[in-house]
């Protein structure tokens, strides 16, 4: 596994996690919820506090994340949106973006591979 591959799997994983705490913040009726920092830094911990309808803008894109203000990385990404107590990054490298497209829990096989076969 290359460097981009292996930071787009660590955000991958961290989104994974927020998918978690959004069922679980929905379950018990909360609008709003602190979620873990999408960087591509396995050892981060900051959280972000938002609500549910602002983390769904950020999921409705595979390829957009929620992070911890200074915690973007211009190589691989770029901001698209600030809202002060968290930024939305966009994947704009190649291998990272259709790392993080692959790996979406909300994608189906076929969005994921398109023309191919299930």
């Amino acid at each position: 596994m290359n460097d981009h591959e292996r930071r787009a799997t660590n955000e991958a994983l961290f989104r994974d996690v927020n998918e978690r705490i959004a069922e679980s913040a929905e379950h018990f009726d909360a609008d709003r919820t602190e979620f873990v920092c999408e960087c591509a830094d396995p050892s981060c911990t900051h959280r972000v506090p938002a609500s549910l309808l602002e983390y769904e803008e950020v999921r409705a894109d595979s390829t957009t994340f929620l992070v911890v203000p200074g915690h973007e990385q211009g190589d691989i990404e770029r901001i698209v949106s600030d809202r002060g107590r968290f930024r939305i990054v966009e994947k704009v490298q190649a291998v990272v973006r259709r790392t993080v497209e692959r790996l979406d829990p909300r994608r189906s096989p076929r969005q994921a591979n398109p023309g191919q076969p299930y």
